[in-house]
């Protein structure tokens, strides 16, 4: 009788921690892809805010192209990244760059480029800082519109030489009692358009190419005929 009830026991413990796994992993299971789709969200509103809908008709998420390895540096890229396409009608209309500069005040700060076919600044937006609350955190658009005054410049305007701080004799506005990290942003989106300007052929190219391959396809598609 004991043996029976302890197997008994046994088998609805064994019983209870299997249901319970099961619930456990269900519930990582949704949690996990709702955290994904939070993600992809908000990924989706900060590409949105430099390339905004009416100027693009892909999805910017999806149409993407990796960065060559020997501009990772430059970027301050360790691991590399994707460069997310803008298109109007198939045609490239923007990138928006990953770029990360390791000289801000309390440490890395990383932001994406919207850089325009033309080189010009289509927009700015940092995503990740540990800046200092009241001074340095003014590069987050929540905090402060400066990073907007990148909006429409270029390698030429203003001059190279000038993509500093005035204190520094550059042509943009540090922030009151905070000069390094306004600095450090300013000396990567340089960065960025210097980078863009060097590959913007090849990846010219690259789009026209998996443009082109993606219309062929999708014309062999419409050009079978119906089962």
């Amino acid at each position: 009788m004991i043996f029976q009830s302890m197997g008994k026991n046994s088998l609805l413990l064994a019983v209870f921690a299997l249901i319970t796994a099961l619930i456990l992993a269900s519930t990582d299971r949704l949690t996990e892809d709702r955290i994904a789709e939070s993600e992809r969200l908000a990924a989706q509103k900060a590409l949105f805010e430099i390339i905004p809908v009416e100027r693009h008709n892909n999805d910017l998420l999806l149409d993407v192209q990796p960065i060559p390895k020997q501009y990772w540096a430059s970027l301050g890229l360790e691991s590399g990244g994707d460069i997310h396409i803008a298109r109007l009608d198939g045609q490239p209309v923007a990138a928006i760059i990953p770029s990360i500069t390791p000289e801000g005040y309390s440490g890395d700060i990383a932001m994406i480029v919207g850089v325009n076919f033309d080189g010009s600044v289509a927009g700015v937006r940092v995503v990740e800082h540990k800046e200092t609350p009241g001074l340095g955190d003014k590069v987050d658009l929540r905090k402060s519109d400066w990073i907007l005054s990148f909006n429409g410049r270029s390698l030429t305007n203003p001059p190279a030489d000038a993509w500093n701080v005035k204190k520094e004799k550059g042509a943009f506005d540090q922030f009151t009692g905070a000069t390094i990290t306004p600095r450090a942003v300013i000396h990567q989106i340089a960065k960025t358009l210097q980078y863009f300007s060097q590959d913007k052929e090849r990846l010219l190219n690259e789009l026209n190419r998996s443009y082109n391959e993606l219309s062929f396809t999708n014309q062999s598609i419409s050009e079978q005929p119906a089962q």
